[in-house]
């Protein structure tokens, strides 16, 4: 009766400290989401000098459009500067960063809290100011920085420790994107690769205590608008076959930007190479402003049907090229939202050429399917990035009949072609970044 008594006493505080972690890291992983939305947004609005409000209808797209040439490329100059400054004094004067995947596996979970806040808030400067890369590895960061804080101070036993890191990484993703299913899969798909209660439990509460919490100063829209696209057969059949060719164009895309990661620079070469970069980039947004930002500006004329094959196409192989270059010079971010772009684009150029043949069928509908054929292969994530163009999106349930076709054949043909490689270069193992 005594041991048991023990057991009890000594389980009781766990399972107290247990909740209480979980539910602080979703109260801060909520906080650090919403503000740094905020401030990516305001940064926009000074740098473009289309809107002081924050809660302004005029959107990024609109605001660089109407933005002068000069003013373009003075703000992806600074962008450069600051880019390259920035991450060379980190790499120079920082701790090392550690990522977040790596934090999950050490048996005592560790991210710098500085190092790591000054270079979330460098990725959300930059890609408010125009870069090419996502903004959803930041708040990322900072939920999993605070939660391996916050578990080595409570105590916390490793595989507790290591749960939390993650949901601090989904809490962060679900609060800056208002898509708490989509942060909850995440954790368990990427993350952990598991659903045990253990995991599950709390990253149900911290996305949705995390969301629930970003919505205070972000509101509660979905990401993006799109019409009532009707389902048809044309679609359908398209998605079928069209998934391979989303999966190959993914696994050249994850080649390229894993490659460019790896041999970016971190000495004093990052600051030069930056401001080139960024200077192009500039330039290049004179004749297309939509490059500009995370690719969130193109997602959302191609699923409204606002955007035409030929500029489709040119804006893919444009916006391949300067995140490829972006990543090749040593600027930090994500690549979510720019693997969306890239499958919204691709679907509007094959959905066109198919429409030749089927017509009938809107492009938008296309864009819709490919965005989440290209994510699901690209970031090896096929669950997670239906859960999210469904959050993203609010599409009707019988629009995930295409898209899980789609996703089918990305993916496995990611895997086909991730497989070869390996049995040729084993040293060129495809891993998630």
């Amino acid at each position: 009766m005594e041991q048991l008594n023990r057991l009890k006493s000594k389980s009781e505080p766990t399972l107290t400290v247990l909740i209480f972690v979980t539910i602080a890291i979703g109260i801060v992983s909520g906080l650090a989401g919403m503000f740094l939305a905020l401030l990516l947004h305001h940064i926009q609005h000074v740098a473009y000098g289309y809107s002081h409000t924050l809660a302004h209808p005029e959107n990024f797209l609109q605001g660089v459009s109407a933005s002068s040439i000069q003013r373009r490329i003075f703000v992806l100059t600074f962008c450069g500067f600051l880019a390259g400054f920035g991450w060379w004094a980190i790499y120079r004067y920082g701790k090392p960063l550690i990522s977040i995947a790596n934090a999950i596996k050490s048996d005592k979970p560790h991210m710098p809290i500085g190092t790591t806040i000054l270079n979330a808030l460098l990725q959300i400067i930059t890609v408010a100011l125009g870069s090419p890369l996502g903004r959803e590895v930041a708040p990322r960061e900072v939920g999993s920085a605070f939660a391996c804080w916050l578990c080595a101070k409570t105590g916390l036993s490793t595989k507790d420790s290591q749960i939390m890191v993650a949901c601090g990484s989904g809490a962060g993703l679900a609060a800056v994107y208002n898509v708490p299913l989509g942060g909850v899969v995440f954790i368990l798909e990427i993350l952990l690769c598991t659903l045990s209660w253990s995991a599950v439990i709390p990253a149900l509460c911290t996305c949705s205590i995390a969301t629930a919490v970003s919505w205070i100063g972000l509101g509660n829209a979905p990401q993006y608008h799109i019409p009532n696209y009707p389902l048809s057969a044309s679609l359908i059949l398209w998605s079928i076959l069209v998934g391979p060719i989303f999966g190959v164009a993914a696994f050249r895309f994850h080649q390229i930007t894993t490659a460019a990661r790896q041999s970016a620079p971190r000495n004093w070469r990052v600051l030069i190479l930056c401001i080139l970069n960024f200077i192009v980039i500039g330039l290049l947004s004179v004749y297309f402003p939509q490059l500009l930002g995370n690719g969130k500006g193109p997602i959302q004329l191609g699923f409204t049907d606002d955007l035409g094959v030929d500029l489709a196409i040119r804006l893919l192989i444009l916006r391949v090229l300067i995140v490829w270059s972006s990543l090749q010079v040593g600027a930090q971010g994500g690549l979510l939202t720019p693997s969306l772009a890239n499958g919204v684009l691709l679907a509007i150029a094959l959905g066109g050429v198919w429409s030749i043949a089927w017509p009938g069928t809107h492009a938008g509908a296309f864009a819709v399917v490919g965005a989440a054929a290209f994510l699901g292969a690209a970031q090896k994530m096929p669950i997670t990035a239906i859960v999210l163009t469904a959050e993203f999106t609010g599409i009707n349930f019988n629009f995930l009949v295409p898209i899980l076709f789609a996703v089918t054949g990305s993916v496995s043909t990611f895997r086909f072609y991730a497989n070869r490689q390996a049995n040729i270069n084993p040293n060129q193992r495809i891993s998630i970044p």
